[in-house]
């Protein structure tokens, strides 16, 4: 932290010197000028090592993401079929039923009870 604050405070130093000095405008403009671009070369400095510990990290992690990303579409197309049920029902005997919604697919037929074998 301490690291990333010298930079920030050599630039104000920078930045307050011309002011104080009562220059002209163009010289306090082109002084604001180098002390922002000092600034900001000293913060690329200082983070830059993390940034690129960062970009490695990305990369590393990137196929695991592309895994999981695919793994979690074949669980969502599970879904997609919820809309053709109704919500369960529980029977006094404890017994949880689903009804299907929609009709049946072509070629099940119901059992005489009713009744559906999965």
């Amino acid at each position: 932290m301490t690291r990333t604050l010298a930079p920030l405070a050599a630039a104000l130093l920078l930045l307050a010197a011309p002011a104080g000095a009562q220059e002209d405008e163009g010289d306090v403009g082109a002084s604001l000028e180098r002390g922002l671009q000092l600034l900001m070369e000293g913060l690329l400095s200082e983070i830059g090592p993390e940034l690129d510990e960062l970009d490695g990290l990305r990369r590393d992690a990137q196929p695991l993401l592309e895994r999981l990303q695919g793994d979690l579409g074949r669980v969502l197309e599970g879904f997609a079929d919820l809309p053709a049920y109704d919500a369960p029902e529980m029977l006094p005997n404890g017994d949880i039923i689903i009804r299907r919604k929609l009709p049946l697919p072509e070629g099940v037929e119901p059992n005489p009870d009713g009744s559906l074998d999965l």
